[in-house]
């Protein structure tokens, strides 16, 4: 059974970015952070230790490239099902 009302689908449908504005909020971040939303556009959710493998970045930089994703609020986060001492991430648009 749904709760959600129209309004919290309004609010869904205002997250959501256009094309453009994503190619917008993308544009001036490092390549790092460029490559992370790359990775995550093909597969995700991916943990932090999945996006450097899959990456090939080093932890530390993949860490870089997700505060600055998560700074122009591109990346979200949540708890793996899997292992709840982990989290996810995936991009919001």
């Amino acid at each position: 059974m749904s709760t959600s009302t129209a309004e919290d689908r309004g609010a869904a449908a205002e997250e959501t970015l256009s094309e453009d504005e994503y190619r917008d909020r993308l544009r001036d971040l490092p390549p790092s952070a460029k490559l992370v939303a790359k990775v995550l556009e093909t597969d995700s959710p991916l943990s932090q230790g999945q996006l450097a493998e899959e990456s090939l970045l080093p932890d530390r930089t993949v860490r870089y490239a997700l505060n600055r994703l998560e700074d122009v609020d591109l990346v979200g986060s949540r708890y793996s099902f899997r292992d709840a001492r982990k989290q996810v991430y995936f991009l919001k648009h």
